[in-house]
């Protein structure tokens, strides 16, 4: 099973890439924290790949590897953090692997003018976006967080389409815009997780 682990900055353990049989995965989540607690100042980051079943397998798992070593430096990039492939189970967490550069120019591309914080309306109607998809597009309950009367609500929702391009009915559209909103900064901002990672997250 490819694991592959890099640190933030030069350090005795810069960039180093290890390939290891399936075995060795399991002690690697005992000998972590003895890794990272190596050189504190310094946090060492690493991913791991799903099994590779046979040798063909292996440059898929290595791109599986350093998919997971970009999410543990994502997470906590400031402290050290082992990842495996099982551990990214939903959007969120997926979207950890993908560049930093990469996040925001999607989220500046379908977001488009509601990512201007100078434009009170704009904000506003980020806002509403952001509520209108944790309530699961409820139009009632998002004006009663909002404290909005719901034909405000489907006005804005309106001028969000409008800007966005986005039909807020589809689900793929709300796919879209959701994983824009989570793209907008690190994922690790809402997590605030500032200590060491000693075992696989799950």
């Amino acid at each position: 099973m490819p694991v592959q682990a890099d640190t933030d900055t030069v350090s005795p353990y810069e960039r180093w890439h290890l390939h290891v049989p399936d075995a060795v995965n399991e002690a690697l989540a005992g000998v972590w924290p003895l890794l990272a607690a190596g050189e504190p100042s310094d946090p060492l980051h690493a991913g791991i790949a799903s099994p590779a079943a046979a040798p063909r397998n292996l440059n898929g798992a290595l791109s599986e590897a350093r998919y997971t070593l970009t999410s543990a430096r994502t997470t906590t990039p400031g402290a050290s953090r082992l990842t495996d492939a099982a551990s990214l189970t939903g959007l969120e967490t997926l979207l950890t692997g993908v560049p930093a550069e990469m996040r925001a120019a999607f989220s500046r591309t379908v977001l488009g003018p509601l990512l201007d914080e100078t434009n009170a309306s704009a904000s506003a109607l980020l806002q509403t976006l952001e509520t209108f998809l944790a309530c699961d597009g409820s139009w009632a309950r998002t004006a009663e967080v909002l404290h909005l009367h719901v034909n405000t609500v489907h006005y804005r929702i309106q001028r969000i389409e409008h800007f966005t391009g986005r039909d807020l009915s589809r689900l793929y559209d709300r796919a879209d815009l959701w994983a824009a909103l989570l793209s907008r900064e690190t994922p690790a901002t809402s997590g605030r997780r500032a200590r060491s990672s000693t075992s696989r997250a799950r």
